[in-house]
């Protein structure tokens, strides 16, 4: 009987992790990271993602050329001769078809990294607008972007916002914190190039908000003087 009533007044063992109201679970709080953890996550998946994407394009040519011998592909056409070429040219078109195939594999990443983006905007956005009303205005979530999103992705807000009131938006960032400490010891241009692949998880975050709020377009980033940035937002004439 003793032991009955021991065992019923037993409360949860201190030992235990601590009981965490519904309130808690629904709106956890904020767990903080330092500043250059963004900078680092970004070059390092910059990286892994270019390193994946020369295997992804390795392991396609493979299938293309074991089904080309098992003849369910035609035989591709042999390139066109450039003897003439080169010997009138030097090395210039060993060097252009070289830049063609990087400037492909760097589209593969940019591509990847913004669809990381608009994943990655599309759910931020979401959790700040919780308790807000909704946007009457596609100007008022251009805005909402340029002061709410920009400054809790890059600690600032736009710089400029210009509109020709017909679905374009030009955001501009004149120190736009993911490409402001990018250099290259091969000179401004190559620097430039990089930053262009830099800023495509970016332009992934801006696509992500805007397709979380209703508004569906592109977005173009144009970088001509580092570490200035620009955003061209084209959204259709009836959003």
């Amino acid at each position: 009987m003793s032991s009955r009533n021991s065992f019923q007044s037993a409360g949860p063992s201190s030992g235990g992790p601590p009981a965490l109201s519904l309130a808690t679970l629904s709106d956890p709080p904020a767990r903080l990271v330092d500043g250059a953890a963004m900078d680092y996550f970004l070059i390092e998946a910059v990286n892994a993602l270019r390193a994946s994407s020369a295997v992804a394009a390795t392991r396609a040519k493979e299938t293309e050329r074991a089904m080309t011998e098992a003849g369910l592909l035609p035989t591709p056409a042999p390139p066109p001769s450039t003897k003439n070429q080169r010997e009138s040219t030097g090395s210039t078109m060993g060097g252009d078809r070289r830049s063609v195939v990087l400037d492909v594999e760097e589209e593969a990443v940019r591509a990847r990294l913004e669809a990381i983006g608009t994943h990655v905007g599309a759910n931020f956005t979401e959790r700040l607008c919780r308790d807000r009303p909704l946007f009457g205005e596609t100007l008022d979530a251009i805005k909402f972007i340029c002061k709410d999103v920009w400054t809790s992705c890059w600690d600032k807000q736009v710089d400029n916002l210009r509109t020709n009131h017909r679905g374009v938006y030009v955001l501009q960032d004149n120190a736009f914190k993911p490409i402001s400490r990018i250099s290259s010891y091969e000179g401004r241009g190559e620097a430039t190039k990089q930053a262009r692949v830099y800023v495509a998880m970016s332009a992934g975050i801006i696509k992500g908000a805007l397709s979380r709020m209703g508004l569906h377009g592109t977005v173009t980033p144009e970088i001509t003087n580092l570490p200035q940035c620009t955003f061209q937002v084209k959204l259709p004439k009836s959003s």
